[in-house]
């Protein structure tokens, strides 16, 4: 009987467009990924859609520090979050921003209708204000004495040193964030949504099924307290969308950040001519809709923002779906331990395919926070993908290939083992679907013992070696075979790239609904070595590269965490060098050059390979910034290079000069680019 197709639409939350992702933010966009895989897997109509957080006084704050537009920052940073997303395999059907025209009409939209309903309340409110920078300061840029324990340097919201809760009026001497003046305090006018008028819902769809129950249960907490009227008005200068009808006055964040979902699909729609937005949004909907995000936003994903699409006239989700935290080696991640890893540095080191499956095996549907173990990662991945799963098919391969002219044999013995392994899947197809991962990985991985128990047992290198068990040979072989076939078809949504690389060895789209075609009798393709076993070396060079490339200006993915608005200035950092006199700089020729070509060096975890013209003269350059650019991103740039440096051996070539760029390292660097009208060849004096 054929299943019935589902519509399902599934978001993970919005990272914050001000810093880079990091491997905490990976745990749900992997936690996600896998679970729209499987959805797609199954044949279900699933999409899988994201964005960028792009709105708030942090990125207005961190744009000017850095002497740019907000715009031009979320772009840069945009294009960063998706490599990033794409190298870990996270395959989003849309990835957009919520500073998008799309998200502004929606915004518009759902604020006018809470309006037109009497949902939308105004008061005149007395804000904390900073004289020098003239502009209203949210919570967390005013700083102060905590008025309870006395503690210094605390937010203006909640003490880190004893917890306490209060408002930056009350802290003492406070100070702004922004500039270090002392705030005053003055009127303005704001405009609240009133969620106390859906307590009675939100009490019954909250205990629906629609959150995990400890979820539920933390939220029973707001109603105990009462809910009150959400302040969603910011004083400009805001970089946001300004609400229609109110010159000066923006909304916050958090209103038209969950918005973006409806955003970024909004977007796929006018892209495709399969898909309707109201089809997926609209009160009367009979698709799905998913939410994965973290246990520090469950009070908006949980209570705004159902309320807000309940007011406006659009359909609630069917589920929301918390997770914990990321900690590393049992602790929170650290910057001066190295245990503070961006994705970026991760991908610099490691297969992205180990963490996925790391995750996998340690993730399940409730809200626990996932420790990333790193010895039991290096021994974990080594065990299981390397140890059991791909030594299936590494044991029993070659033999075929050899013996047997790549050619599976026609029939089998034992085959009740193989269909042992087939009638796993509805088991399997149960746990992913109810985010159980960990149970599911223990469950293939069963299966692999299994498999790797009976091929020790057959041991067919003994068996080939004679002519009279030759054939009991072919087969032993052609049933581990059809076995990988089946437990790599399980793990497809958790390594994709993995099964892509087995589906081009068997010759097969590995789908859910073959695993009964077998293949005996057919061909097959010489095996390549799968997957590398993790050297620690690699890890540790990962930690080390993080101590050095990670600056105190990191961010959390949510726009609850702030940055310094002051940063040191870069001569603090690093003190101009020694004297030199003119004959010394004149022995440097520094020359235009065109970026003609450039690539990724194997086995280098920092150097991209370019090739310079010179204006008629080619030379070779190994660059440290692959941090930082994409080889894609480089070619046809101008830039300036230092064109008489004696040549270099590297292990990789030799490098014919170097490359000039500004910045501390990692992704904080920046060639030098000639304006328009230098030609390459061209001397810099």
């Amino acid at each position: 009987m054929a299943k019935a197709s589902r519509k399902i639409l599934v978001t993970s939350a919005l990272p914050y467009a001000n810093g880079p992702i990091h491997l905490g933010h990976m745990l749900e966009y992997i936690q996600t990924d896998i679970w729209s895989r499987y959805q797609k897997l199954q044949g279900h109509q699933c999409h899988y859609i994201c964005a960028d957080d792009a709105h708030g006084t942090p990125i207005m704050l961190k744009a000017q520090q850095l002497g740019i537009t907000p715009e031009a920052m979320i772009e840069q940073t945009n294009r960063e979050h998706q490599q990033d997303f794409a190298d870990f395999n996270i395959a989003f059907d849309n990835y957009h921003s919520t500073h998008s025209q799309e998200n502004r009409e929606l915004s518009s939209q759902i604020y006018l209708r809470l309006k037109e309903n009497g949902h939308i309340k105004t008061k005149t409110i007395a804000q904390l204000f900073d004289p020098e920078k003239n502009m209203f300061l949210p919570d967390r840029f005013v700083k102060g004495t905590c008025p309870k324990c006395k503690s210094e340097d605390q937010y203006g919201d909640n003490c880190d040193n004893c917890g306490a809760t209060y408002s930056p009026t009350e802290l003492i001497n406070p100070k702004s964030a922004v500039s270090g003046a002392t705030p005053i305090m003055k009127e303005t006018e704001h405009f609240f949504f009133d969620l106390p008028a859906f307590a009675d819902m939100l009490k019954q769809w909250t205990h629906s099924g629609s959150l995990q129950e400890e979820m539920a249960n933390k939220l029973n907490e707001w109603f105990d307290q009462g809910l009150q009227q959400w302040d969603i008005t910011r004083d400009s200068p805001y970089f946001g969308f300004e609400i229609p009808g109110a010159p000066g006055k923006f909304f916050y964040v958090w209103l038209d950040a969950p918005i973006g979902y409806m955003g970024s699909f909004k977007n796929l729609c006018d892209k495709r001519d399969d898909l309707n937005f109201d089809d997926f949004w609209a009160a009367d909907s009979d698709a799905e809709v998913y939410h994965f995000i973290g246990k520090d936003i469950v009070y908006f994903h949980s209570l705004f923002w159902p309320a807000m699409l309940e007011g406006a006239g659009f359909r609630k989700p069917n589920a929301v779906f918390a997770h914990g935290y990321v900690t590393v080696n049992g602790a929170k991640m650290s910057k001066s331990k190295g245990t503070f890893i961006k994705a970026r540095t991760y991908l610099d080191n490691l297969n992205p395919e180990y963490l996925r499956y790391y995750y996998a095996a340690k993730l399940n549907s409730r809200i626990n926070d996932l420790d990333l173990d790193l010895e039991d990662f290096v021994q974990r991945v080594n065990s299981d993908l390397i140890g059991k799963l791909v030594n299936i098919a590494s044991r029993t391969a070659g033999f075929i290939s050899k013996r047997f002219d790549g050619k599976l044999a026609s029939s089998v013995n034992d085959e009740h083992i193989l269909q042992h392994c087939i009638d796993k899947q509805a088991i399997i197809a149960d746990l992913y679907e109810s985010r159980e991962y960990s149970k599911a990985m223990r469950e293939i991985m069963a299966l692999a013992d299994m498999a790797n128990a009976y091929i020790a047992e057959q041991a067919p290198w003994k068996l080939a070696k004679e002519e009279a068990t030759l054939d009991q040979a072919h087969k032993v072989c052609t049933l581990a075979i059809a076995i990988f076939k089946v437990l790599v078809t399980y793990l497809k949504p958790v390594l994709p790239q993995l099964a892509e690389d087995v589906e081009a060895f068997l010759n097969v789209e590995l789908s859910w609904d073959n695993l009964q075609d077998n293949r005996f009798g057919e061909a097959i393709n010489p095996f390549k070595a799968l997957m590398q076993r993790i050297d620690p070396k690699h890890v540790e060079a990962m930690v080390e590269q993080s101590k050095q490339n990670l600056e105190a200006t990191a961010t959390k993915s949510e726009s609850t965490e702030t940055e310094s608005a002051v940063a040191d200035s870069e001569l603090s950092k690093e003190p101009i060098a020694d004297e030199i006199t003119f004959d010394d700089f004149a022995k440097i020729d520094l020359r235009i050059a065109r970026i003609v070509k450039a690539e990724h060096v194997k086995e280098a975890n920092k150097l991209l390979r370019l090739e310079l013209d010179l204006g008629g003269e080619s030379k070779q350059v190994f660059a440290g910034i692959k941090s930082a650019y994409s080889p894609e991103d480089l070619q046809g740039k101008l830039t300036v290079m230092v064109a008489n440096l004696a040549p270099r051996k590297m292990r990789f070539g030799v490098s014919e000069g170097m490359v000039l760029a500004a910045g501390p390292g990692g992704k904080d660097l920046w060639i030098l680019e000639p304006h328009e009208g230098a030609e390459p060849g061209m001397r810099v004096k």
